[in-house]
């Protein structure tokens, strides 16, 4: 007896998590959507217009997105844990092959987006400077 009362709570537990982790996920892109709309009023109304400040906007909203599907992940793990039917292994399955795509392709450009932002800040560090041998500036990038 003891044990079928367990086993109900954890289901209860289980499902009362799993609700809790998509609501998240929800807030996650709520936030998200803010959070972008209002950079991208910002740098509207400073009059920025060129490609780098679209893809900060980008990585800012996709970063949003990749902790939205982390959350997702985490209730249909809990999901499948609990009751593992085909319908929430494939689930699962979706979700982890989106996250783990949309987590490498983001990591990806926030790496390149740094690149661009050290060398825009060396840049403008040689012009303040008043120009440092371009020997100097190799050995400040490595």
């Amino acid at each position: 007896m003891e044990a079928g009362l367990f086993a109900e709570w954890l289901d209860g537990f289980a499902g009362g998590l799993r609700l809790l982790l998509e609501g998240l996920s929800v807030v996650c892109v709520a936030i998200g959507l803010v959070v972008t709309v209002s950079q991208a009023l910002r740098l509207r109304q400073r009059g920025y217009r060129q490609q780098r400040p679209f893809n900060a906007i980008r990585l800012t909203f996709g970063s949003w997105l990749s902790m939205a599907l982390e959350f997702q992940l985490a209730a249909d793990i809990v999901a499948t844990t609990t009751s593992p039917s085909n319908q929430n292994l494939i689930q699962l399955g979706v979700v982890a092959v989106i996250r783990t795509f949309l987590n490498f392709f983001l990591a990806r450009e926030v790496e390149t987006e740094q690149k661009l932002e050290d060398g825009q800040k060396l840049r403008q560090a040689h012009s303040a400077a008043g120009g440092i041998p371009s020997n100097s500036l190799r050995e400040q990038s490595d």
